[in-house]
C-alpha cells in the first residue's frame, strides 16, 4: 500500500472512504438516479478507443489496483452513511513532482448542502498532510456551475486553460484548470469553509 491509503476520512455529516467492490449496487443506483444530472460531466471514450468505460465492477477493479500501486485513490463519499457519490484522486506522480488531480461527481439530491466542497477539502489535506504530495489540480469545464463553486469556496486558484482537454459528454472539451500546493494551504483546506 501507499503512504495514506487507505484512509477514511469524517467531518460532521460527511464521510469519505475507499470505494469497495461492495458498493456497486448503491453506486449503480445513484448514477441511475442522477444519469441526466451527471451526463454532460461524465468522461467519456472517443470514438476508436479500444478500452470501454465499463461496469461499476470493472471501474472498481481497475481504481482498486492503481491505489493499490500507488496511482490513485479512489474515495466514496457518504453523508449520514448514504452513498452519495465519489472523489478520486488520480495520476499520482511522484519523484521530484509529488503531484496528483483529483475528479469528483456527486448525487443531486445531495448537491448545494456543502457536502462537496467538505470532501474535496479532506481528501486535499490528506493528500498534503498524510500523502504527501505537494500539488493538487482540479480540472472543470468551463460551464459546470456547480464544480467551479467547489473550487470558489476552496479558495483554489485558477492557473490555466486547456482547450480540448478531455473527452466527456461525447466530445473533447474545454477545461479550466486550479490548482493548490501544500504551502497555499497554511495546513487546512478544511478550515476555508468554517
Amino acid at each position: 500500500m501507499s503512504p495514506g491509503w487507505p484512509a477514511r476520512l469524517v467531518h460532521g455529516h460527511v464521510v469519505v472512504r475507499p470505494l469497495e467492490a461492495g458498493d456497486s449496487r448503491a453506486w449503480r443506483e445513484v448514477r441511475g438516479r442522477n444519469a441526466d444530472w451527471l451526463r454532460p460531466w461524465d468522461a467519456t471514450m472517443p470514438p476508436g478507443s479500444a478500452r470501454r468505460a465499463g461496469s461499476y465492477r470493472q471501474v472498481a477493479r481497475r481504481l482498486l489496483r492503481q491505489a493499490r500501486q500507488g496511482h490513485a485513490m479512489p474515495f466514496a463519499i457518504e453523508v449520514d452513511g448514504m452513498f452519495a457519490g465519489q472523489v478520486t484522486v488520480n495520476n499520482i506522480v511522484r519523484g521530484s513532482a509529488q503531484f496528483a488531480s483529483i475528479g469528483y461527481w456527486l448525487g443531486r439530491e445531495f448537491a448545494g448542502r456543502g457536502v462537496m466542497p467538505t470532501a474535496v477539502a479532506m481528501v486535499i489535506d490528506h493528500c498534503f498532510a498524510e500523502v504527501g504530495l505537494h500539488r493538487i489540480e482540479i480540472c472543470i469545464r468551463p460551464e459546470n456551475t456547480n464544480s467551479l463553486r467547489v473550487v470558489e469556496k476552496l479558495e483554489i486558484r485558477e492557473i490555466g486553460y486547456a482547450p480540448l482537454f478531455l473527452h466527456i459528454d461525447g466530445d473533447w472539451r474545454d477545461h479550466r484548470i486550479f490548482a493548490i500546493t501544500v504551502e497555499e494551504s497554511h495546513g487546512s483546506v478544511l478550515d476555508r469553509l468554517s
